[in-house]
């Protein structure tokens, strides 16, 4: 009887064999067995060395649960291995995981729905589980194809479709989750992966039910929508560096693909949420992105690009200033060349028209965008930029034509960007690379150009919100109250500015006056322009130069062949100037004049007043006949004269038109700020022969050219020298000695003729400073040298 009990303890199943078989209840009904669930876990954990082979039986008992069908037995052993692997941290957990993995893997292949619910709850369990020892040979390729799969279930019952979805949407949070922060696994960022997991979130975050998913709702953060949006966030965040672009290239192929741009609710919906979740510092990966992708569109639908801009716009008004990263002049020059393209783009008026104007303004708007997000001195720089982009700024080759509308477009471009920029100082306002361009541009043919100019300038300009109210050419007798102007006082840099470019604006106004172009909102724009100048830098050490500026104004005016209406408009704008400058400064006895002159024009020439001259519905019959303006309806040079002096000014500086003193400060630190690094400016002297201020002709020299030249000349004079030393050595090498001697006697005859011509003309000596010796000597010219000493 021993011999046989030994022989039966022989075939006893191993201890954990029975461990595992004892977990099994019988009516899988009442679950895990606890007490013996607690002892085969205890033996677990003191004999990890069985492990792998607990993991291993119960993968066969799954198997076999699997193919007899008994799910109650399945979800009995899937309990059992969520605990185990809960309690064990062993370091031959690895190869236990390798049978979870197995079994989970056939559980997903079933096609019962609650079996792959079960299996997908286990996965996610062991995802949030942190292995001590990395895994080198684990892959999940089976797990993101599975659960994207899931993801996209067809199933006819509803509930069923979304527990399905959902839990396949879980199932890949957990592979990412798992395998995104051990760098030995495989590497989830893979293309491979990324195009089936990012479009089955966007596939399920694009429902009828998805903009009205309530996140406060406990239900509705069941719904595929809500989780798909929140495994999308997840992924997004925990992107790094370099792997943004692994995200977002799927998410603008399932754009493209799905035509989901237009309407383009469910992009603006995706890059929201990308942008809030994106690490700070990576925003501008993904503007760079919307950019490329944006290049990939140039030839599509009009439609189609104004969306992607409306997407970029929405997304540069979510990032904190880091949008732009390190390649600031390549989003704008992006931004400027699509632009370009639209405009060039000469569709007919109609839908397609109107959606190209749609997808300009939206360029314009991104780019003031952009700019926002930029300090002040990179705005300045952006708009030098935009600048260049005019043919009389840069390479004619390479802008090839361009019209009137896309200088319009760059100029409302350039005013979108100035609005952002704030003014403090105008010497950083208006350095003189960008001030000497912009006044330039100011002299364009097209009036409505010439407008959206001034409006540039009146931005910069005005740093106290003044420049709305004065739109209008008007004479109120209390400037300051009725307009309610903010005026204070001029900081002494300001001054010191205006003193050194004051020339250049006034300049500019009296050529933008000379137009017989201008319409009425022409005038209206440079009389603000002028009001500006002397709010907020008209100090009184360029107070009689505002003066002299009316009076050259009124002067052009009297002597040109403007129409009629231009003319009238001239004189108004001087009157109503005068009336501003007068007030602010407190000059009262210039008021008072200012006031008898008006009421004299009021009763005897009305239409040298703004009230008549900026009427739009006068009509030529309502201008006077004769184009004559008397003199007491002017205002007088000496009258201004001696109220100047009266309050304390020098007034002797406005006797002389503003062309006419080149040794004014002005004009002195015009010229020095009229040359930089980037161009060098040749004036051609074209004022002299007119008193007032004539166009001035300017030959611009960039410094490459002046490389070019000197590099031409260099290179010239060296053939030059290289010819000459080659004909030398061909002469002595070839030549005979004779003729080389008669060449040498040559020469050297032809050098005693010069100077023997040049002493002769020389005057002779004083007799009195002749001394014996050297009269006695023998003139240089005269000896007579050796052949060989020629020679």
């Amino acid at each position: 009887m021993p011999g046989c009990c030994g022989c039966w303890e022989v075939l006893r199943p191993p201890r954990y064999k029975r461990l595992v078989d004892s977990i099994f209840p019988a009516n899988p009904q009442d679950g895990l067995v606890k007490n013996n669930m607690d002892k085969l876990t205890f033996y677990a954990m003191t004999t990890s060395e069985k492990l792998d082979r607990i993991g291993m039986y119960l993968e066969q008992r799954l198997s076999r649960d699997i193919s007899r069908h008994r799910i109650g037995f399945v979800f009995v052993a899937m309990d059992a291995l969520d605990q185990l692997l809960v309690a064990c941290h062993a370091h031959s957990l690895n190869l236990f995981v390798e049978s979870f993995l197995k079994m989970v893997q056939k559980l997903l292949e079933c096609e019962e729905a609650e079996l792959q619910i079960l299996a997908t709850q286990s996965f996610i369990k062991f995802a949030n589980i942190e292995e001590d020892t990395p895994s080198y040979h684990r892959r999940y390729d089976f797990f993101v194809s599975k659960f994207s799969v899931m993801s996209h279930n067809a199933d006819r019952n509803e509930n069923v479709r979304a527990k399905i979805r959902g839990a396949g949407l879980l199932g890949l949070q957990g592979v990412v989750r798992k395998t995104v922060s051990d760098d030995l696994q495989v590497n989830i960022w893979d293309p491979v992966h990324m195009d089936k997991i990012v479009p089955s979130l966007l596939f399920n975050m694009h429902t009828p039910e998805f903009m009205s998913v309530n996140t406060e709702s406990p239900r509705d953060e069941e719904h595929p929508a809500y989780i798909a949006e929140m495994v999308f966030r997840d992924l997004v965040c925990r992107a790094s560096y370099g792997n943004v672009k692994s995200v977002l290239q799927p998410v603008l192929c399932h754009i493209d693909n799905h035509r989901l741009w237009v309407p383009n609710e469910f992009a603006v919906k995706c890059f929201k949420i990308i942008m809030y979740s994106v690490q700070q510092q990576y925003g501008y990966l993904v503007i760079q992105m919307l950019m490329s992708h944006l290049d990939t569109h140039t030839n599509s639908d009009p439609s189609i690009k104004a969306s992607i801009i409306e997407v970029l716009y929405e997304s540069v008004l979510i990032s904190a200033g880091g949008s732009i990263g390190p390649s600031v002049l390549d989003v704008f020059n992006t931004l400027l060349r699509h632009l370009k393209t639209s405009v060039d783009n000469k569709s007919p008026e109609g839908e397609k028209r109107n959606m190209e104007k749609k997808f300009e303004e939206a360029i314009i708007n991104t780019i003031g965008e952009f700019a926002n997000n930029l300090p002040d001195y990179q705005k300045i720089e952006i708009m030098m930029f935009i600048m260049g982009k005019f043919p009389q700024f840069s390479n004619s080759e390479e802008m090839g034509f361009m019209d009137n509308y896309l200088q319009t477009m760059l100029l409302k471009t350039l005013l979108k960007v100035a609005t952002k920029y704030k003014t403090v100082i105008m010497n950083n306002a208006f350095p003189p690379e960008f001030l000497h361009p912009l006044l330039r541009i100011s002299l364009l043919d097209d009036p409505g150009l010439r407008v959206v100019v001034q409006e540039i300038l009146h931005t910069l300009l005005d740093r106290h919100d003044n420049a709305s109210k004065l739109k209008t050419v008007s004479i109120p007798k209390d400037v300051v109250s009725e307009l309610d102007l903010t005026v204070d006082k001029v900081p002494r840099q300001d001054s010191l500015f205006m003193k050194k470019n004051g020339i250049q604006f006034y300049w500019h106004i009296l050529e933008n006056l000379q137009m017989e172009s201008n319409k009425a909102d022409n005038f209206e724009v440079i009389f603000c322009t002028m009001c500006l100048i002397t709010i907020e830098m008209g100090g009184d050490d360029i107070l009689v130069e505002l003066i002299r500026l009316a009076l050259d104004i009124q002067s052009m005016t009297i002597e040109s062949t403007l129409p009629k209406t231009h003319k009238c408009c001239n004189h108004a704008i001087v009157a109503a100037y005068l009336n501003v400058l007068a007030q602010i400064t407190n000059m009262s006895p210039l008021v008072q004049y200012l006031s008898d002159l008006f009421e004299l024009r009021r009763k005897e020439a009305c239409h040298l007043l703004p009230e008549f001259a900026f009427n739009r519905s006068n009509r030529d019959s309502s201008y006077p006949k004769e184009d004559k303006v008397e003199e007491k309806w002017l205002f007088d040079q000496t009258a201004l004269q001696d109220i100047l002096t009266e309050c304390g000014h020098d007034a002797s500086r406005l006797s002389a038109p503003l062309a006419q003193r080149p040794h004014s400060s002005m004009d002195s630190g015009m010229v020095n700020s009229m040359s930089d690094i980037g161009s060098i400016n040749i004036e051609l002297d074209s004022i002299e022969s007119s008193p007032l201020l004539a166009r001035k002709k300017v030959e611009e020299i960039t410094v490459e050219s002046l490389k070019k030249m000197l590099a031409e000349d260099q290179s010239v004079k060296r053939e030059e020298d290289a010819k000459k030393r080659q004909e030398i050595f061909e002469t002595f090498q070839n030549a005979p000695f004779e003729e080389i001697v008669a060449r040498a006697e040559a020469k050297s005859n032809c050098f005693h003729d010069k100077l023997y011509e040049i002493l002769e003309m020389s005057p002779p000596s004083s007799p009195d400073h002749t001394t014996k010796e050297s009269q006695n000597a023998v003139p240089v010219f005269e000896m007579q040298f050796p052949s060989l000493y020629v020679y």
